[in-house]
């Protein structure tokens, strides 16, 4: 069983990444999205969203971590799949699941599962222009509107030579709003020969379970439920095990949030810096109630030392920071 923490863009970035991986039961991990269009991008746009590439595409915690494309054009992609290749990506996974309305817009992400052709030749053109022993993997949803088709997209990215698949169990259209429909993971699995992971709705142990009754799937991908609960991926695997596990307490979570404040403060300008901290403490007042209070207090400040000083005492940027 694998346990990978989902490329979620504008919010799992490098510092969320090493965060989130310290705690451990992570297999691996995928960058945000890097956008593809028409040529091909120069090394800085892999460096911005991918710095570990530059430690050998691992995280400070040693997890892997794989480069993720997003585009429509199957050459262009597959010219900027080589270039990442080139710079260390260990991985390539290609973006089919974005539901976002500016990305869908301008040919990316989700709505390409209306074109099953096209899933197929961007999936060819990667594979055949990445070298061999580099694994191309894919993620997409069950379609746009209706999961018709998601067979045959799975199917055509499957055959294009995707070495595995993710499914986030929802359409486009359906978003993030609940049930996940766990079925078609199976239905996905019965028509394509390589490892499809289960994705979307597994906030919980329980959760965990009822997806891999219904679903089959041995391998799951964690996305808001990892954000939410940082350990989430730990309890599972002891469950997995058998192994009796205690759940991380909100007093072990504040060192990772600090470290977090450190790194967003060095990363960001302090304008920015705040934002992002007010954006994982709002996702974690799903799993801990302290983070209720927490953000109450955050929500309407804007001053760093301030923020810091709320996280339990003055919190020193690692660096100046930086636009």
């Amino acid at each position: 069983m694998q346990i990978a923490l989902a490329p979620m863009e504008g919010l799992v970035d490098n510092i969320l990444r090493d965060v989130l991986t310290r705690v451990g039961g992570i297999d691996w991990c995928v960058t945000e999205f890097i956008r593809v269009c028409d040529r091909l991008l120069p090394e800085s746009s892999f460096d911005k969203l991918a710095p570990e590439l530059r430690h050998g595409a691992r995280t400070a915690a040693g997890v892997p971590m794989r480069v993720q494309l997003l585009g429509s054009d199957p050459v262009c992609l597959a010219e900027n799949a080589a270039l990442a290749c080139e710079l260390g990506a260990p991985v390539i996974d290609l973006n089919f699941g974005c539901p976002a309305k500016t990305v869908n817009k301008s040919r990316g992400g989700a709505v390409l599962l209306k074109e099953p052709e096209l899933l197929h030749a961007i999936v060819r053109e990667v594979r055949r222009q990445v070298p061999a022993h580099i694994p191309v993997t894919a993620k997409m949803r069950l379609g746009f509107d209706s999961p018709d088709g998601a067979l045959d997209c799975g199917m055509a990215l499957a055959e294009g030579g995707a070495e595995h698949l993710v499914v986030h169990a929802r359409t486009k259209v359906e978003g993030y709003k609940p049930p996940a429909h766990w079925e078609w993971v199976a239905r996905v699995q019965d028509v394509v020969k390589v490892p499809v992971f289960a994705n979307g709705e597994i906030w919980t142990v329980d959760d965990w379970r009822r997806c891999r009754e219904v679903s089959g799937a041995e391998h799951i991908m964690l996305g808001r439920g990892l954000v939410s609960r940082p350990d989430l991926a730990m309890q599972i695997a002891a469950a997995r095990d058998g192994r009796d596990y205690t759940p991380m307490s909100w007093g072990e979570m504040l060192p990772l949030l600090r470290e977090f404040w450190r790194q967003a403060q060095a990363k960001l300008s302090p304008r920015y810096a705040p934002g992002r901290m007010k954006q994982w403490v709002a996702m974690l007042t799903r799993g801990y109630p302290e983070a209720v209070t927490l953000f109450a207090e955050l929500r309407r400040e804007d001053d760093c030392q301030r923020i810091s000083a709320l996280l339990g005492g003055y919190v020193q940027p690692l660096q100046a920071s930086v636009a």
